[in-house]
């Protein structure tokens, strides 16, 4: 008996002990305090932040032209591959030729045909004015003499009518007069048609050498179609699709064009601001080049062009006024087609700034978690503004100098420790 009692009080002062070090256990387990939350941090910055007007834009050639022949004929070669970039002047298509080269061929031995009765005429004109100086002469010659004769006639009619001379001679004197007044008037008669034959002549010079003209145009004409069938690039760009091979056969400016060339360097976006911009964009516009950012590869580098064009309206159905930009292109980073995203920067301004992803949407607005001198954190709202390149702009609720969390945000709550992980080196 006695030793069932002491092994009775043996068990009962071992399930006391235990239940004595589980109560002293569980106090000590609610009195640590939680482990701190490992996160990253940044500062808040106050720097100078572009005030931007963004859009969506798209990607247009600076200049596309459609190459078209301007003959018909059949395309004998093409000296380009599809995509390929061309310099102005460079040879694209060859058409064939001989039927252009025959007809330069005929039009000059045209003109030479020309050239010889052109000769011809001036010859004949050279005759024709040789008879009008000799009729001309035989005119001088016989006014000369009919003048004598008159001389004469006058002279013997006084001395016949003195009775001094015989009437015999007195009218042959005056038959002589009358015979040369004769042959004046037919000299003057040989004179005018001498004269009208040199007018005919030189008719027929003017006519032939007008002829000359005509079909000297006409080798011009040739040539310059013969001159058509190599097709050449009539600006630099790159070229597109193939739309007709080598072997067809082209009409004279149709439709279909030959193949289009756009010029990408430099080149447009195009894009549309809402009209309640305008007026800054005007202002801003008159006191300078406004610049142009857009993001390329993916985000990860833009580039930067000017505004170069504003519309004349603001489309009423949109509410929206397009714009245009230009951008250098030298890398060929923009794509006729393209979209993409466009900031407009109007000018710029002092402002609060924090890394995009320390802002976070909770049921009341944005808030981010700023860790004070404790080490502990506090969920504070702000008011965001601008979208910049992986930062926002913080309207309100911030200020400079303020450490805010940017990792780590599931896992705290308000009052919540952390320990702020080492930055990694860049």
């Amino acid at each position: 008996m006695r030793r069932a009692r002491a092994a009775g009080a043996l068990v009962a002062a071992t399930l006391s002990l235990a239940a004595c070090s589980d109560r002293a256990g569980e106090a000590e387990t609610r009195s640590a305090p939680p482990p701190a939350v490992p996160v990253g941090v940044a500062m808040v910055e106050q720097k100078v932040v572009p005030l931007q007007v963004t859009a969506v834009g798209n990607v247009q050639a600076y200049t596309t032209v459609s190459v078209k022949s301007q003959i018909a004929g059949q395309i004998v070669r093409v000296h380009f591959k599809e995509g390929q970039e061309v310099k102005r002047g460079d040879l694209l298509f060859t058409i064939d030729p001989r039927p252009m080269e025959a007809a330069v061929r005929q039009t000059e031995a045209n003109v030479a045909k020309d050239t010889a009765q052109l000769r011809q005429a001036e010859a004949a004109l050279g005759q024709r004015q040789a008879e009008v100086s000799q009729a001309l002469a035989n005119l001088e010659r016989d006014l000369a003499q009919t003048e004598n004769a008159r001389v004469q006639e006058r002279r013997y009619r006084e001395l016949v009518q003195r009775e001094l001379i015989a009437r015999e001679q007195y009218d042959q004197v005056r038959t002589t007069l009358a015979a040369l007044q004769a042959t004046v008037e037919a000299d003057r008669a040989a004179v005018e048609n001498a004269k009208a034959s040199a007018r005919a002549a030189e008719a027929a010079v003017d006519s032939a050498r007008a002829a000359i003209k005509a079909n000297e145009a006409m080798v011009d004409t040739a040539r310059l179609q013969l001159a058509y069938t190599t097709i050449r690039a009539p600006m630099d760009g790159r070229t597109g699709n193939l739309l007709v091979q080598a072997g067809n056969v082209v009409k004279a400016n149709e439709d279909n064009p030959l193949v289009v060339i756009a010029q990408i360097r430099p080149i447009y976006v195009s894009f549309s601001v809402p009209e309640q911009n305008l007026t800054a964009i005007k202002t801003y516009r008159a006191e300078g080049s406004l610049k142009v950012e857009v993001v390329v590869d993916g985000g990860q580098r833009s580039v930067v062009g000017a505004v170069t064009f504003m519309n004349n309206t603001v489309d009423p159905s949109t509410g929206t006024i397009q714009l245009k930009a230009t951008f250098p292109n030298a890398d060929n980073a923009l794509w006729p087609g393209q979209f993409v995203e466009a900031a407009l920067t109007l000018t710029t301004e002092i402002a609060v700034v924090v890394p995009s992803r320390a802002v976070q949407a909770g049921q009341g607005g944005s808030f981010v978690f700023v860790v004070k001198s404790d080490l502990t954190v506090e969920a504070r709202p702000v008011k965001t503004g601008r979208r910049l390149a992986g930062e926002l702009v913080i309207e309100q609720g911030l200020a400079r100098g303020e450490q805010i969390v940017t990792d780590g945000q599931l896992r705290l709550v308000p009052g919540a420790r952390v320990e702020i992980k080492p930055q990694r080196s860049s």
